[in-house]
């Protein structure tokens, strides 16, 4: 940038409590809601003592605006910290959703199970939305902070990898790259080793008494999942009743969507990272574009998009 710029103060990090823990709060309830109205003639409360106030303590907000850390003078490095911190609290939220998702099919609770996949595909869309801000960052904007960059790269997002699991798509090596995190890996090795929403989804068809294989429902969790004729004659027989009524038919339509918004999420950071890097190798030892575009080909739940070509 040929402008001067400034990164306003917001937080001063000496001043901010970095327990991981929830800051001690009262509980209020209705009753003590309306007597505070009256109290207050309706206006917000402004008097509070101490070093804090309630919203700060309730969602840690000091703590969360102190965490961005430019390392460069390039005036795009902000937007790059932010936009990451974003996603990876928004994998977060995702991946609550889905985790909650898959224990809903487990149980059979497939009306709470449409309310959880309406939420999830919507986060999901935000988190597509990020590339819309990511993609403002040109070239030599990126190029201005990108070496300060070391060999960091998006590709060790644990959360992102805890998304990836459990809709499906397991990687071992990619599990392994945080072996050495002990606060991180124990959680990521057990989604890693457990069934995916789709190996469920497979279990909920069975319990349905559609025809499943057994190698399609007792198998090494830790494999990539490979398409199954009887899973596919089952969603066929499933799509034979294309009515909202169908709750299978519904699911399996659900599923198609979360899975096409996940590829448009792909589609996204494949295209941003071509357009500012061109095919310059990735900073965390990929290809680049070209280890991304392996993954832009990727489907979840194989057998829902196979069918298509037979209804």
């Amino acid at each position: 940038m040929s402008f001067e710029f400034v990164i306003p103060e917001i937080v001063d990090p000496n001043g901010v409590d970095g327990s991981p823990h929830p800051r001690p709060m009262d509980v209020k309830d209705d009753q003590s809601r309306e007597e505070k109205v009256l109290e207050t003639d309706g206006e917000p409360i402004t008097n509070f003592y101490g070093n804090s106030n309630p919203y700060i303590d309730y969602e840690s907000i000091d703590l969360l605006l102190s965490l961005q850390h430019p390392r460069s003078q390039g005036y795009d490095e902000m937007c790059f910290i932010i936009m990451g911190q974003a996603k990876e609290l928004l994998f977060k939220s995702l991946y609550f959703e889905l985790y909650n998702l898959q224990l809903r099919i487990r149980d059979d609770d497939i009306a709470n199970a449409f309310v959880i996949m309406d939420r999830s595909k919507k986060i999901l869309k935000l988190i597509v939305n990020v590339w819309d801000v990511l993609s403002t960052i040109r070239t030599d904007g990126f190029n201005q902070f990108r070496d300060y960059l070391s060999v960091a790269s998006g590709q060790l997002s644990f959360m992102y990898r805890h998304i990836e699991f459990i809709l499906g798509n397991k990687n071992k090596h990619m599990c392994e790259a945080h072996s050495n995190v002990p606060h991180v890996y124990p959680a990521l090795l057990k989604n890693f080793s457990s069934p995916s929403i789709y190996d469920d989804v497979i279990r909920l068809l069975a319990r349905n008494e559609f025809a499943i294989d057994a190698a399609a429902l007792d198998r090494d969790w830790t494999e990539v999942y490979k398409e199954n004729a009887s899973v596919e004659a089952a969603w066929l027989k499933v799509y034979s009743d294309p009515t909202p009524t169908n709750e299978l038919y519904m699911l399996g339509e659900g599923l198609t969507e979360l899975a096409d918004i996940f590829s448009q999420y792909r589609h996204r950071h494949f295209v941003s990272v071509e357009r500012i890097l061109g095919f310059k190798p990735g900073t965390g030892g990929s290809a680049g574009v070209g280890w991304l575009k392996k993954a832009v080909d990727h489907r979840f739940f194989p057998e829902l998009w196979t069918i298509r070509t037979e209804l």
